[in-house]
């Protein structure tokens, strides 16, 4: 059963994170990385569908040092709160909170990470910088500031071609940065595989997720 764990990072800060386990022996871990939003309902429910997919999943809430416990949903005001809190975000102490997680399932061996919104630039940054095994990254609106940061293992980027906060340009900076790394574009806007959005694009996700799923097959 899912619930909320507390986990440490080494400077000692502690911090909860959805933990969702797999039926079975998990195939593999796997460290979902929230949106704006906090670890709210989407992102627990996208952590559970990965746990049904054998992975055991844990999604660290990587706002809890700016504001514990942020839950909110997808209007304008959740929005600029959400904005608020990613303008008080220090990147290196994310890091240290998504390492915390990679470690609490790093005994399985193999441990991706994903990340959509925010999550995505994050996943981007971790790939490069953490041991990750494999990594799927949604829509990040920073990867293109951190573009010239090598991922150390496997990645695959999915992007709006209809995305008003990352326009195609941004894409391309990526891209030329970074030639070996697979770039898919879908017909949709930001944020297109949340169903909880206006955005949302079932044929987008769905194209997406079963890459996602396959790129975790072939490297974890």
């Amino acid at each position: 059963m899912a619930e909320f764990l507390t986990l440490t990072a080494s400077d000692g800060h502690k911090f909860q994170a959805w933990w969702a386990p797999p039926l079975g022996n998990p195939r593999a871990g796997l460290v979902v990385i929230q949106e704006i939003f906090g670890v709210n309902s989407h992102i627990r429910d996208v952590t559970e569908r990965f746990a049904r997919e054998g992975y055991l999943a844990v999604a660290p809430s990587v706002f809890d040092r700016i504001q514990r416990g942020l839950d909110i949903g997808y209007a304008e005001a959740d929005i600029a709160k959400g904005r608020e809190i990613v303008g008080k975000v220090d990147w290196d102490k994310v890091i240290l909170d998504v390492e915390a997680a990679r470690m609490s399932v790093a005994s399985l061996g193999s441990v991706g990470i994903t990340g959509f919104c925010f999550g995505g630039s994050v996943t981007w940054v971790a790939a490069a910088r953490l041991k990750f095994t494999a990594a799927a990254a949604y829509y990040g609106g920073a990867i293109a500031r951190f573009a010239k940061e090598k991922p150390a293992c496997p990645i695959i980027c999915h992007f709006g071609k209809q995305d008003a906060n990352i326009p195609l340009p941004m894409v391309d900076e990526i891209k030329a940065a970074q030639q070996q790394v697979p770039i898919f574009l879908y017909d949709a806007g930001h944020g297109f595989s949340c169903d909880q959005r206006a955005s949302f694009n079932q044929a987008a996700h769905d194209e997406a997720w079963k890459r996602t799923l396959a790129h975790f097959m072939k490297f974890l």
